[in-house]
């Protein structure tokens, strides 16, 4: 048992479940390759790095800013508001110092896999943008297309949570 994506994750014979319900799709396609790369190392958070960093993200990387960053782009008002609920339920903290931005704060999505999210508000000469860094040895639990789409399922999951009021 362990935490994944906020909510409380059991890996059983009859599947893999985040509270309740048995995950089929694509989260517990996540969580059972974050399963099967345990290892014993721990989450180096710092230095972060950009999707772009990271070896091959290349063909992913497109997809990523528009389903992982610009998803968020639209909400950054609510989730300013919400991020204390964000960072409790997605086992987050402040972000590392000097990180810029308006706000920012780091989330777990899974125990070893930090993300980084910096957001910037609108103002008179420039529109709101969020982007979303990885911890530094992310690619040690997670291959890149899975860690492209840990991105996006966060998002997702930081927008429920800013949403639901």
């Amino acid at each position: 048992m362990f935490k994944a994506f906020g909510e409380n994750c059991e890996i059983r014979p009859e599947g893999i479940f985040l509270g309740r319900a048995r995950q089929t799709g694509v989260v517990g396609i996540l969580i059972s390759l974050y399963a099967l790369n345990a290892k014993p190392d721990t989450c180096l958070v710092a230095p972060l790095k950009s999707f772009k960093e990271l070896p091959n993200s290349m063909p992913y990387a497109g997809a990523f800013v528009t389903h992982t960053q610009q998803i968020l782009v639209p909400h950054v008002e609510d989730i300013e508001k919400s991020r204390g609920r964000i960072i409790e339920q997605l086992n987050g903290n402040n972000a590392p110092a000097g990180v810029e931005g308006d706000f920012s704060f780091v989330v777990y999505p899974l125990p070893k896999i930090a993300l980084c999210y910096i957001f910037y508000e609108a103002d008179d000469d420039f529109p709101p943008s969020a982007t979303c860094l990885f911890s530094n040895n992310a690619l040690s639990f997670l291959s890149i297309d899975a860690l492209a789409d840990v991105g996006e399922y966060t998002s997702k999951k930081i927008l429920d949570i800013s949403t639901s009021g």
